[in-house]
């Protein structure tokens, strides 16, 4: 007689022993990269002979990476890894704030102006927050990977950075016609495209980063947990206090002194102008020596964004109330701190000519506008 055999069962036995498997061989390379996330890992591509090493231009910081986790109890993980996880992306995830040598044409206010443009099309296109620092930061490290750079490509890589970025955060991201739109005819579909490529494969694939509203968002969150929301779920904060503190990140992020601290340290410094030593400590696990030289390099940029009131709150058509406090806004930085004689800021009173076409906010369909 025939044994009947249930393949559905065997199958969901292999299927169960083969994610075992994967499960464990993961965890087994997270710790390694733990250990040592410079490590080189074979690719197709690659040979085992060429190194992965950080640029010796790189900076590397002292700041302490066993620092007490100011987390709460999670029920989904434990918050000491993921803490320790959080730590470790800052020491991978390494810019280098001498990248501008590497480029002889190119000058600080250019970078400035791309991205306070990048900003401005991310409004115009309700485009999130995170979406906008994960731009910021592929511009910068690939930049740091290239050299002799020309003016004329600039506002290709950074609609580019902002297209890909796009891809993995928004839920409902603009289509590739639309980046190239707010361009004005200067980059067509194809080259945004080719640039997509270039660019990831530059960063090593390496696109999820800790970013300066990661930190912000943590840290807020933090400093307003209760006993009601101990699982950090959803955001208890203000949205309005959150909206000023990003504010304040907007502007620090588009002078190249922000290369000199991790995004963790800029976050827990503007947050300190907002409140206080104690809580930035509470919430940042940072001592006062670790922020102290970032919280008064940005003095003046909080003095520049406290005398215009502050930014406020805004509403975006289809953007649930919740959520509107993550849109990322423009509020045209570069005239604010020009206007206020900043001295950091003076080479922006004229705009370098054939950098950029900025969008014409103004002037775009009503369906752009919704």
């Amino acid at each position: 007689m025939f044994q009947f055999i249930d393949f559905s069962s065997m199958y969901f036995i292999l299927y169960l022993t083969a994610f075992s498997f994967i499960l464990k061989k993961y965890v087994f390379l997270e710790q390694a990269f733990l250990r040592n996330p410079w490590s080189v890992i074979l690719t197709p591509d690659k040979g085992g002979d060429e190194p992965s090493l950080p640029n010796s231009n790189m900076p590397t910081h002292n700041f302490s990476q066993h620092r007490a986790t100011p987390l709460p109890l999670l029920g989904w993980a434990n918050r000491d890894e993921v803490w320790k996880i959080m730590l470790s992306k800052e020491q991978v995830y390494l810019r280098d704030k001498n990248f501008m040598e590497r480029h002889p044409s190119l000058q600080p206010r250019m970078r400035s102006i791309l991205l306070d443009w990048m900003m401005e099309v991310s409004e115009v296109y309700k485009l999130h927050r995170e979406t906008y620092y994960l731009a910021q930061d592929f511009f910068d490290r690939y930049m740091a990977t290239q050299r002799n750079i020309t003016k004329t490509l600039l506002q290709l890589i950074g609609i580019t950075s902002l297209f890909i970025a796009a891809k993995l955060e928004e839920i409902y991201p603009p289509k590739l016609y639309q980046f190239a739109y707010v361009t004005d005819g200067a980059c067509t579909e194809e080259e945004i495209l080719t640039m997509e490529l270039i660019i990831m494969k530059a960063l090593k694939w390496r696109l999820s980063p800790m970013t300066l509203v990661s930190w912000l968002n943590v840290y807020m969150q933090v400093a307003y947990l209760n006993d009601l929301y101990e699982e950090v779920l959803m955001p208890q904060y203000p949205q309005q206090i959150f909206v000023q503190v990003a504010e304040l990140l907007d502007v620090c992020i588009l002078d190249m002194g922000c290369f000199d601290f991790t995004y963790g340290v800029l976050a827990a410094s503007a947050l300190y102008h907002f409140s206080s030593t104690e809580i930035m400590k509470k919430v940042s696990g940072f001592d006062w020596p670790e922020v102290e030289e970032c919280v008064k390099w940005m003095i003046p940029f909080s003095m520049a964004v406290k005398e215009v009131g502050g930014a406020r709150l805004k509403y975006f058509k289809g953007v649930p109330s919740e959520d509107m406090h993550n849109i990322q806004t423009h509020v045209n930085t570069i005239n604010l701190l020009v206007s206020n004689n900043l001295y950091i800021f003076s080479y922006l009173v004229s705009a370098p000519t054939g950098v950029l076409t900025p969008p014409q906010s103004d002037k775009k369909p009503s369906k752009e506008q919704e």
